[in-house]
């Protein structure tokens, strides 16, 4: 849908156009690919943003802001960076694609290896199990003893450029489909 029809459904969604033709969403989660928190209805003069950030790590992390009903140009401008993703009586769904690790990550990431050898990322080390991203599974057999050892317990991520590096450097040992 292009942006001149979404500020047009917009603008006519703010002047209760919208109520005379369905029934009020206001209580519904928003639908995604992945489940979003349910958002609660602001206030008659207010509008929900939820804005949603999305890492290269796989992490989603979502804030809801209560902006003061006005033109959709306006709110908008204010996140001109923001990609709309969905648009409703009460809620716009802002999305932005971060190219960094999440803060998550970059807390207590770790890369490693999950009981399948998939090379996966964690939320602490691999043996907590708590998986953020799996990538691709690694043939081992082929994997130095050394790196073998190291992913086991985890290797601590806390930048991107380390992230990348491990992720490029074990991209020729994954298992292709002929192997398996």
């Amino acid at each position: 849908m292009s942006t001149t029809i979404r500020i047009v459904l917009f603008m006519f969604l703010m002047f209760g156009g919208w109520n005379m033709l369905t029934t009020n969403h206001s209580h519904h989660p928003i639908n995604n690919e992945k489940s979003r928190v349910h958002v609660q209805a602001a206030g008659k003069n207010e509008i929900t943003v939820l804005l949603e950030r999305r890492y290269i790590d796989g992490e989603v992390s979502e804030e809801v802001r209560n902006e003061k009903k006005q033109s959709i140009k306006k709110i908008l401008a204010k996140y001109h960076d923001w990609k709309v993703v969905d648009l409703e009586e009460d809620e716009i769904v802002l999305q932005k694609k971060i190219n960094d690790i999440s803060p998550l990550m970059k807390t207590n990431g770790y890369i490693g290896l999950s009981k399948d050898a998939t090379l996966s990322i964690f939320n602490g080390k691999p043996k907590n199990k708590e998986v953020i991203q799996s990538f691709f599974q690694l043939d081992i057999k082929k994997l130095e003893g050394h790196k073998q050892e190291l992913l086991k317990k985890g290797v601590r991520i806390t930048s991107k450029k380390s992230y990348e590096k491990w992720v490029e450097t074990l991209k020729p040992y994954s298992v292709t489909k002929n192997q398996s």
